[in-house]
């Protein structure tokens, strides 16, 4: 069977997952749940329904495990994942070749929004926690940093390198959607540093085709 006409949105490849980033996938996680140090890929794709054929592929181009599908009326994703990174890696390559496309075809990442709060009003924090429940809550007095991407799923990879980078509480990573959307909290200097990681992750993310 041939292709049919797919467009490549996403397409993130991750080293190793940072602690609090698989933790916080494994909660939304509707799938084998990933673990820390495992390799990742990200994908997203339109049409919506075109994912269910990829990740079949993947699947069955190497031993990997499905983390989650997501199908909306406009994209589809997929992550998988396995503690070899060959693995990922083999898997990737088969579903790319199989849609005829290249990393450099995926969608440039455009940020829709980017700041920091800093000393957040407890007002504030205790309302994000409650619109936050799958991450760890922010404490009243601590900086934010919020970060908003198009497509969504690039969210995760400047998650996991913003979390690299520094000692921060993830709060939210939301990766599907229209947008997706990061929310880190912590020390005033450590947020300084984690947006810094991020913003420089979605830059190589643009700067690089692979």
């Amino acid at each position: 069977m041939d292709a049919p006409q797919i467009s490549l949105r996403t397409y993130v490849h991750i080293d190793a997952l940072q602690p609090q980033l698989a933790s916080y996938m494994a909660t939304v996680s509707q799938g084998f749940l990933p673990k820390p140090g495992d390799s990742c890929l990200w994908l997203e794709v339109e049409p919506g329904m075109a994912i269910h054929r990829l990740t079949d592929i993947a699947l069955k181009a190497a031993p990997v495990h499905l983390g989650g599908q997501v199908i909306e009326r406009a994209f589809g994703s997929m992550n998988i994942h396995h503690r070899d990174h060959s693995s990922v890696q083999e898997a990737s390559d088969v579903v790319l070749q199989w849609m005829r496309a290249a990393v450099s075809s995926r969608k440039h990442c455009r940020v829709a929004w980017n700041e920091i709060i800093r000393g957040i009003n407890p007002d504030h924090a205790v309302l994000i926690n409650r619109q936050n429940r799958k991450g760890s809550m922010v404490l009243a007095g601590q900086s934010i940093f919020i970060l908003e991407t198009e497509p969504a799923g690039y969210i995760i990879y400047a998650a996991n390198e913003a979390e690299k980078a520094s000692n921060i509480t993830l709060c939210e990573a939301h990766a599907v959607g229209a947008f997706g959307r990061l929310t880190l909290a912590g020390r005033e200097g450590d947020i300084d540093a984690a947006a810094r990681a991020a913003m420089d992750a979605v830059d190589r993310l643009n700067r690089n085709a692979t």
